[in-house]
């Protein structure tokens, strides 16, 4: 976590809201280190190890408590990040850790409840769509649009670890099939 905070130019971890839970959750809370790149020629390759899937539950304990997530205070512009594209109601910025030569996040700026993929509503319809256009953006602004990816991880088994709904935009590079 520290290593994250570092890495967003927060300076503690006071810096983030965090929500109250028992000590016996709290104590089963790991924090991982960044993800490492396996060796390969002209590709990225990550495989998740077992502490980013207890970062994922520990992550998911409290998804919906509310508390603002790192993405938040991204759209707060409280931490410095590389926008991509911006408008009233998404933010696309590149991803700390990128698993290509292009990886954007693209976020709602409203979290109207949308924490994952699984809790979409009908309501969420206008913004789900929305940020599959900005996706699209994004791969033409970064010169992609002839093969990009588009991943969206939804819960802990998926290795969600921010619990605000975001989208992956890779590319630039051949992508593999199967993923994951």
């Amino acid at each position: 976590m520290a290593a994250l905070l570092r890495s967003c130019g927060a300076g503690s971890a006071k810096a983030f809201a965090i929500p109250r839970i028992s000590s016996r959750a709290l104590a089963s809370v790991k924090f991982v280190p960044p993800l490492r790149f396996q060796s390969r020629p002209r590709s990225f390759c990550v495989k998740a190890t077992s502490s980013e899937e207890e970062a994922a539950k520990a992550a998911a304990a409290v998804a919906d408590t509310g508390a603002p997530t790192i993405f938040d205070k991204i759209i707060a512009k409280e931490i410095p990040s590389t926008i991509v594209y911006e408008d009233e109601k998404v933010l696309a910025f590149r991803d700390i850790s990128p698993q290509a030569p292009v990886h954007v996040l693209v976020i709602p700026k409203l979290r109207d409840g949308l924490t994952h993929l699984g809790k979409a509503e009908e309501k969420h319809s206008e913004i789900l769509g929305w940020l599959l256009y900005a996706a699209k953006v994004v791969a033409e602004k970064e010169g992609i649009l002839d093969g990009f990816r588009v991943v969206i991880n939804s819960g802990p088994t998926a290795c969600q670890s921010v619990y605000h709904l975001h989208l992956h935009v890779l590319g630039g590079r051949q992508m593999k099939w199967p993923p994951g």
